[in-house]
């Protein structure tokens, strides 16, 4: 039941940023354009960093290969984005508002969540599990 739940995790996890990331780009102009409007500058790099990201980072929680490093880049990267694009102190709709606030907390969840991954790692099965166990066990005592 534990290796299940893990790897179900890790698949709904990681399916928001690899979905979001393959989206943005057949939907690059639209993209680009909220980007801009947000006063963004470097909108092409900024994108195609964020589509890498995106699909890398969730490509690596999905998958378990360097499930830290990539979980906490996501992480690190979710916080910017989340301050820059779901502002809803600075929004005076109400609905807007809301749906925003509610966009913000998803996105604190998902930081929560990539930084326990980050923390404990990606678990069994996963491709940094099977990398540990076929690295040769050393022993911490030296023998003189």
């Amino acid at each position: 039941m534990e290796r299940a739940a893990i790897v179900i995790g890790r698949l709904l996890l990681s399916l928001i940023f690899i979905l979001s990331g393959l989206m943005k780009i057949p939907g690059w102009d639209q993209t680009s354009e909220y980007m801009a409007a947000k006063g963004l500058p470097l909108v092409p790099v900024l994108l195609a960093g964020t589509i890498a990201i995106e699909i890398l980072g969730g490509l690596s929680v999905l998958l378990g290969y360097r499930a830290r490093v990539g979980a906490l880049v996501l992480a690190l990267w979710l916080i910017p984005v989340t301050l820059i694009f779901h502002n809803f102190w600075a929004v005076a709709d109400a609905m807007q508002q809301r749906a925003e606030m509610a966009n913000f907390l998803k996105n604190l969840a998902l930081i929560g969540a990539l930084l326990f991954l980050s923390a404990r790692g990606a678990g069994e099965p996963s491709l940094d599990a099977r990398a540990a166990e076929a690295r040769p066990q050393t022993s911490s005592h030296s023998t003189a």
